[in-house]
């Protein structure tokens, strides 16, 4: 069974880099139910942020999204080139407002 196949507990992390103190600072959070993969989630997540607060030079941002069930995914501002991914319904949906406004505003 994968976690795509029944909704799960989803927690999302965006998070900056502290290059002094080599520690990942917590930037934003959120909680969502949802059957969206964790990896689309992430993605979304990290491309809503960045699209609402560009990052600044020497800024380096990640996302992490974590299921109850121990799937997760972690990803970067670089993984974001544009490949033609597109966040689906199920994943916008577990997405806050400001988020997917953010998304919205970038396609």
């Amino acid at each position: 069974m994968t976690c795509e196949d029944n909704p799960s507990r989803l927690t999302w992390e965006v998070q900056l880099h502290e290059p002094f103190s080599r520690v990942w600072i917590c930037r934003g959070y959120g909680r969502a139910t949802t059957t969206a993969a964790p990896s689309d989630i992430a993605r979304a997540v990290l491309a809503g942020h960045l699209a609402a607060n560009p990052a600044r030079a020497g800024e380096t941002f990640r996302a992490v999204a974590r299921t109850d069930t121990g799937c997760s995914a972690t990803v970067t501002a670089d993984q974001l080139t544009d490949d033609g991914w597109t966040a689906g319904p199920d994943v916008r949906q577990a997405l806050p407002v400001y988020l997917r406004e953010a998304l919205a505003e970038t396609c």
